[in-house]
Order: C-alpha cells, then sequence, then structure tokens
C-alpha cells in the first residue's frame, strides 16, 4: 500500500482492532491502512461520520508527511510553519495544543514547543494561549475544555508512522460527557444484567450495518435501515441505531426489559426530539419467535451468568454450557428468517482464565447452522474482544452473514 494517498488520521480506542474493524466495514478495507492504535484513511476527515464511531477517539485532517521522527527536525518544521499558519486567520486569541504519539520526546518538550511557537506568533499582535501536556497526548476531556476543535483554535497531532512523522489537526473527539449522559440519565438501568457501553453498541451497529445503506435503493435516508435486536435487554443498542436514524425492531424474553427499553426510548425521544426513527419492542423468546422484516441483526445476546470470579472449572462448563445452548438455539431459528447475505454482528460470551480465552463451542460449526464467519482484513477474528483487566466474562464480537 505504499501509493496509499492519506487523508485523514483516525486515533484508536484503548482496543484498537475494534475501531478497526469498525471503520473497515463502514468505509471498506481497501481505504483503511493500520498504523499502531491508529488508522489512515483515504477519505477526507470531514467526510468521516464521526458521530456513529465508537471506536476512534480523534478524527485528523493530514496537513503535511514529514521524512523524519526525529523530535528536533519536527520541532524546527512546526516552529517555522505554525506562525505562517496563524497570520490569515480571523484576528482573535489563538489556542494551541499538541499531542505526539510514537515519537520519542517528552511532555517538557512538547511545552517548550509550545511556548517556542508563541513566541514567533506574539509579534503579529496576537494573543496567543498554550495547553500545557502532563503527558504526550491531550486526552478527549482536554480537547473539549479547551474548545480545541473549535474555529480559532487548534489541537495538533504529531504521529509517529514508519520513521515518517504525520502532522494532522484535530476536527473531532469523542465526547466522553455526551456518551455518559445519554447513559447515566437514562431512567430505566439494571446493573444485574450488565450496561452495555454505548460506544460499544455503536461498533456492534456499524460492524451489522456495515455498507448496507449503500446498497439500498430505498429512498428515505432515515428509515432505509431496520435494525433488529433480539436480546434487547435495557435497550441500548436500540438507542444508538435510533441515534443513528435507523428504524429498529427489538424483542427480550423478560417483560421487565422491554418495559425498561420503552421507558429508555421514550426518554430518548424526549431529549432529542428531531428523532423520528420508528421502534416496535416487543416480548419474545428469541429462540423461537418470528420477526417481521428486518435488515440487519446487531445484539449483545445471553452472556450468561455474570461471574465477579473464576468459578471451579465444572461450573465454569455448565455456565459455558448453558450459554451455548441458549445462543445455538437462536442461531437456528433466525437462520430461517435470513436471506442469504444478510449480516448480523453479536457480542456473544467469551471467558478468560489464566490469560487463555474460551469462545463458545458453536463458533466451530457455524456453516452447519447456515452461516459465514466472517474475516475482517485489519482485525483478526480473536481480536475483536471488548473487556476490562479484572473481567472473567469478556464480549466477543462475531460477524455472520447467512450463506
Amino acid at each position: 500500500m505504499s501509493d496509499f494517498d492519506a487523508k485523514s488520521l483516525c486515533i484508536l480506542g484503548r482496543q484498537p482492532a475494534l475501531g478497526l474493524a469498525e471503520l473497515e466495514c463502514l468505509y471498506g478495507a481497501e481505504h483503511v491502512q493500520p498504523a499502531h492504535g491508529a488508522a489512515l484513511l483515504d477519505v477526507p476527515a470531514e467526510d468521516i461520520n464521526f458521530k456513529r464511531l465508537g471506536g476512534t477517539i480523534k478524527t485528523t485532517r493530514i496537513l503535511a508527511t514529514l521524512p523524519t521522527s526525529n523530535w528536533r527536525d519536527v520541532y524546527n518544521f512546526l516552529l517555522e510553519k505554525v506562525p505562517a499558519y496563524v497570520a490569515p486567520m480571523e484576528d482573535g486569541k489563538f489556542t494551541l495544543g499538541v499531542s505526539v504519539y510514537g515519537l520519542k520526546t517528552t511532555p517538557n518538550d512538547i511545552n517548550k514547543l509550545n511556548l517556542a511557537i508563541k513566541k514567533q506568533i506574539r509579534p503579529s499582535g496576537r494573543a496567543v494561549r498554550v495547553v500545557p501536556n502532563k503527558d504526550l497526548a491531550l486526552n478527549s476531556a482536554q480537547v473539549l475544555h479547551n474548545n480545541l476543535t473549535k474555529r480559532g483554535a487548534w489541537e495538533l497531532i504529531l504521529f509517529e508512522n514508519s520513521s515518517q512523522t504525520i502532522v494532522a489537526q484535530t476536527l473531532f473527539v469523542q465526547d466522553i460527557e455526551a456518551y455518559g449522559a445519554r447513559d447515566q440519565a437514562r431512567p430505566a438501568r439494571d446493573a444485574r444484567v450488565g450496561m452495555l457501553p454505548p460506544k460499544l453498541a455503536q461498533i456492534i451497529i456499524n460492524l451489522a450495518v456495515g455498507k448496507l445503506e449503500q446498497k439500498t435503493e430505498i429512498k428515505d435516508q432515515r428509515h432505509r435501515v431496520r435494525l433488529l435486536d433480539p436480546f434487547c435487554g435495557t435497550g441500548v443498542v436500540l438507542q444508538e441505531a435510533m441515534l443513528m436514524g435507523y428504524a429498529v425492531i427489538g424483542t427480550d424474553l423478560e417483560p421487565r426489559m422491554v418495559d425498561y427499553t420503552r421507558q429508555n426510548l421514550q426518554w430518548l425521544v424526549s431529549q432529542q426530539p428531531s428523532i423520528d426513527a420508528l421502534a416496535d419492542v416487543e416480548v419474545a423468546d428469541a429462540t423461537t419467535y418470528q420477526w417481521p422484516g428486518f435488515s440487519c441483526v446487531a445484539s449483545e445476546v445471553y452472556l450468561g451468568r455474570a461471574l465477579a470470579s473464576v468459578p471451579p472449572p465444572d461450573k465454569l462448563r455448565e455456565i459455558q454450557n448453558d450459554a451455548n445452548t441458549i445462543i445455538k438455539k437462536f442461531l437456528t431459528n433466525i437462520a430461517g428468517q435470513l436471506k442469504p447475505g444478510q449480516r448480523l454482528c453479536l457480542a456473544l460470551p467469551a471467558w478468560r482464565v489464566a490469560g487463555k480465552t474460551t469462545s463458545l463451542p458453536l463458533l466451530e460449526n457455524l456453516g452447519d447452522l447456515g452461516y459465514n464467519y466472517l474475516d475482517l482484513e485489519h482485525a483478526a477474528k480473536q481480536d475483536l474482544l471488548y473487556f476490562r483487566e479484572d473481567q472473567v466474562v469478556a464480549r466477543q464480537l462475531v460477524i455472520l452473514e447467512k450463506n
């Protein structure tokens, strides 16, 4: 991919394989190139739908690529170029932040660079404020608090890539407070059944939808995808899908969960009246139910018993077998309702014990159930795991197509 024309750089989250998979499914493998915890795209940053991305922390516009990763060379380049870029900008205060990924330098060196740039700009009469670095990279909260994606401010990204340095400007940054607001403020939550993070729900949806929007000929942009979550729980996947403009169908075996979902979706619409996506939520057993027409399936399925610590081996096998049986019945049931090529992304349980991860046995015979287990070019199947280090039960994301 030496002729890859990178136009944007996405800084990925703590489990970058998930972010890579998401970008590949939405934009195509040929438009994405992995880069040390980040992704290069030949898509302009302005054309990336950042609000729907759960696995990308920052989306940036590439300004230049330097043929060196030596800090002194990068320092001298910026000292010369940044004041020249700032000069034609509208009058007013200019705020500068710098984040470094991969280059051999220190926060103190970055602060010296910031002050040197400030000194170079000062003779123009423009007021300049620099954001001090305690770490090599500014976090999302710092970028948002200092308005570094607004007019009159920059976050410059310096990213080492194969002995080169990419210089980029951040256009979008993940708003943790916004995620928290629509998660913590929901009226109906239940910690006992586990809480699916909205960011992970976005990733699951994006892996399920893929390029479905480009393939359909339905004119109505808002409702041309109808997404099904057969294990909807408290409705996090449905919520995020509605925010993307999709019509949704949700079912759950537990009436209490269906009631929670309805409350949460009503609350979401009350908070964001611009949402007019259709929602159909019912009590149903995913192992036997016949759903109305849907475009794709995105769901965190039954994860088995919640585990605060590793149980005895025989107990763990019992938990794994129970989950495998339920999910296998669901896949058998829905297989007859799918058209060839229709896609599912499911978060399945996987168990982390003594440094090893055990997946569901059914993944070994998906072909017999009527599915193709999709490979991605930039993210290996075994890396599509979402977990915290203290968790026994991880979520394994699998992308399936009806064969």
